[in-house]
């Protein structure tokens, strides 16, 4: 059964229809029980549902159902695998299909702009293209199942500090650019069911009453045809809102808003039309989400946990590996040390937590792995009063054993939503217990639990091995067993750039504001695009990853085919890649694409495609990647549209964004991009265009003084606009000449 939206529009009253427009409680949708429009609910569920069933509690933080939990999305993202996130979906879906879930609402693709922002274990990297594929994974899989998605916080949401006042001062290339492309990828390329506008205000409007975002951007030029949910308390003008594009207030704020909507037609200060268009979307929605009402489905606990063990093992990204101390060699005496390692922290905190269907620690798995492991906490987590003795008996197992396991990361209560971090340090006393055992034995392996990256010159000199682990869900243990067996090559790559300093990123000055205003200063410098422009070394580079084999790349062809000018410009990348070591692996190939000169700053390089490729030992495979237009584009603001520069380009190809070996360059032919000459043109901008300079040398041919056969004059005075020149004497172009020169060249 379907909804007959035309014919219900025209029967709903005015009330009926501003009910549509908000919810009927903290999950569901509003029924109109009088015409059989039924609710639906939604819920929470970035990596696994949180479900609640009728009316949820008042901040709708407890009771859900149990449900699988995924590796969080800052885990998952370094998989650099979306068939690995389109296979999650799938199985999210099936959980949502059993509890009569009509949308997650999910995923959270916003941008890791600091690595301070509260909420980075539930976005998937620094980087807009990344996201995106990733992103376009789990919402086709999740919605190829009959679930809606909710793709979230449209726009600009990169902090937790005041986060519903705050206003991101963004500029619109930077907004185009690195903070929108995400969003515009999944919207083409799947159409999610719904967007979730953001809390924080941009550039002075809150999204949810921001035309600009919701209609001009998101509707208009990146063609959403779904619809617009606000975050939870969102709306702080409900006919506004109405007016700029969103179509669904949650939760509620019964029954003011939707008075406020009647109220606000009956005045004639909202159009009826514009009221009609929000309800028909609520309509649509109702229409493709109540297929899962009815349903009497259940879910695979046991397959979906298999899954999450799978997927949190590929999420591993292996940092160090000094003397191939990894894998561990069956029979080996291991110690584990780190509370973490039975008390294990596998998920943030917040909106996305998940009320797991079971939980794995890493000691029992390590146990089932090796046999007798012996072990110690090594220092107390919240409860900090018994770490010497703690400290104390760590050394001593430690000293007993061949191999030392040593989980550390971030409690609980240093990351989550609603609070950003302060600093990138791991506690002190985990670190100080780390020295501890590094004393007593010299082979430790470091295991990291922590949803944001964290700073480790601390670390790194006293670990022969770190194993970046995340919050990699409910089966995390199980995955982190797998790896340091060797069960599992970990093939996981860097999402995000490490640091050595907080003071390293780009962001730091201007994160997160104050006055209620954050300024986005490093533009689109964000990540490894503003340590590359700044030459600053790094801990680790986006797209880092060790392995236990060995890969080489090679053969690298770039055919490039269409114009720029019929917008069709297009480049195949292939290569080859070889597993010369022992053991099979993945490797993920990477490709960067660089303007070797432009007329604006641009990024060093930019990640514009990457595959993922699994091998045998000996194998060989070919890879093709393929780059589209907007690979080559950047945004003009004099233009107000996305741009391709004529001049030559570099391919980059490799392991990660600073190990590139493979080059090629190209060029591209592309129409001039400079924007129309007039009065206020500068002397430079005249000389620069080919009909331009002609016709100066042409009007000043009888005068008595040609400025541009000056070099010294046009240093000095080439960046005046020819208006400003005009009114100076011994020129031969007055006003008159220029608006001549102006119609000519606009007449060519």
């Amino acid at each position: 059964m379907s909804l007959d939206v035309d014919a219900l529009l025209s029967e709903l009253t005015l009330e009926e229809k501003a009910s549509l427009t908000s919810g009927s409680s903290f999950w569901y949708t509003a029924p109109v029980d009088r015409l059989g429009i039924p609710k639906i609910m939604v819920s929470d569920g970035p990596h696994g549902l949180r479900a609640q069933p009728g009316e949820g509690d008042h901040v709708g933080l407890g009771g859900s159902l149990p449900a699988t939990c995924f590796p969080t999305a800052s885990a998952i993202a370094s998989s650099w695998n979306p068939d690995l996130l389109r296979r999650v979906g799938e199985a999210l879906a099936q959980e949502a299909r059993a509890a009569n879930l009509s949308v997650i609402l999910g995923p959270g693709i916003n941008m890791k702009r600091s690595p301070l922002c509260g909420r980075n274990f539930e976005y998937f990297s620094e980087d807009p293209y990344l996201a995106g594929e990733l992103g376009v994974g789990i919402v086709e899989g999740i919605q190829s199942r009959g679930v809606g998605t909710s793709v979230k916080h449209y726009a600009a949401n990169n902090q937790e500090t005041d986060r519903l006042r705050v206003d991101a001062q963004v500029d619109e290339r930077t907004l185009r650019e690195i903070y929108l492309p995400a969003f515009e990828r999944i919207v083409t390329t799947c159409q999610p069911w719904t967007i979730m506008c953001s809390y924080n205000k941009v550039n002075g409007l809150s999204a949810s009453e921001n035309p600009w975002l919701l209609t001009t951007v998101l509707r208009e030029e990146f063609g959403f045809a779904g619809l617009v949910v606000s975050d939870w308390g969102a709306v702080y003008h409900r006919v506004p809102a109405a007016r700029a594009g969103l179509d669904l207030e949650m939760p509620p704020n019964l029954p003011r808003s939707p008075n406020q909507v009647v109220a606000a037609v009956q005045a004639g200060e909202l159009d009826e039309q514009v009221l009609d268009a929000r309800a028909r979307a609520v309509l649509e929605l109702v229409d493709k989400g109540m297929g899962v009402l009815a349903l009497d489905e259940d879910f695979d606990a046991e397959r979906n946990h298999a899954l999450a063990r799978a997927a949190a093992a590929e999420s591993v990204v292996l940092l160090k590996n000094d003397d191939r101390i990894l894998p561990l060699a069956a029979g080996s005496r291991i110690a584990v040390i780190g509370e973490f390692a039975r008390t294990p922290r596998f998920q943030g905190a917040g909106s996305s937590q998940v009320n797991p269907t079971k939980v794995e620690n890493a000691l029992d798995e390590l146990r089932a792995a090796f046999g007798e492991v012996t072990f110690a906490a090594g220092y107390g987590i919240g409860d900090t009063s018994a770490d010497e003795a703690l400290r104390a008996e760590a050394v001593d197992v430690a000293a007993a054993a061949e191999t030392v396991v040593m989980l550390i990361g971030l409690p609980g209560a240093d990351e989550s939503e609603g609070f950003d971090r302060t600093h990138m340090k791991l506690p002190a006393n985990q670190i100080a217990a780390l020295h501890a055992v590094r004393a007593a034995n010299r082979k430790v392996v470091v295991v990291l639990v922590n949803g944001s990256t964290v700073e480790l010159g601390e670390v790194l000199p006293h670990a022969r091995a770190v194993v970046e682990a995340w919050l990699g869900g409910q089966a995390a243990g199980g995955a982190i067993a797998d790896v340091l067996s060797g069960k599992v090559n970990p093939s996981g790559r860097l999402a995000e750039s490490v640091p050595h300093r907080l003071e390293d990123n780009s962001s730091y000055l201007n994160f997160p504001g104050d006055s209620r205003v954050v300024r986005y200063g490093e533009g689109l410098f964000i990540g490894y695009r503003g340590y590359d422009a700044t030459h600053t070394d790094v801990a680790f580079p986006f797209g880092f990853g060790l392995s236990y084999t060995t890969f080489a790349t090679s053969d690298l062809d770039v055919a490039v085919s269409g114009s720029v000018t019929a917008g069709d410009l297009a480049a195949r990348v292939t290569v080859t890649v070889s597993n010369i070591g022992p053991v099979a692996g993945a490797e993920v190939v990477q490709v960067y694409v660089r303007d070797l000169e432009a007329s604006v700053a641009r990024p060093v390089r930019e990640l514009k495609g990457f595959a993922k490729v699994a091998l045998e030992p000996g194998e060989s495979r070919q890879v093709t990647v393929d780059l589209d237009q907007r690979a080559f584009s950047f945004w003009s603001e004099l233009l107000g549209t996305w741009v391709v520069e004529a001049g030559d380009f570099s391919i980059e190809v490799g392991r990660h964004s600073r190990d590139l070996p493979l080059m090629r360059t190209i060029a591209i032919d592309a129409p001039s991009i400079a924007p129309p000459l007039t009065a206020d043109s500068t002397v430079h901008e005249w000389m620069a265009d080919e009909q331009g300079l002609a016709l100066i040398k042409e009007a000043v041919a009888a005068g008595q003084h040609d400025p541009t056969r000056d070099a010294e004059l046009v240093s000095v005075i080439g960046t005046m606009p020819m208006s400003t020149l005009a009114a100076f004497e011994g020129m031969s172009i007055d006003h008159d000449t220029l608006d001549k020169l102006v119609e000519r060249r606009h007449a060519h």
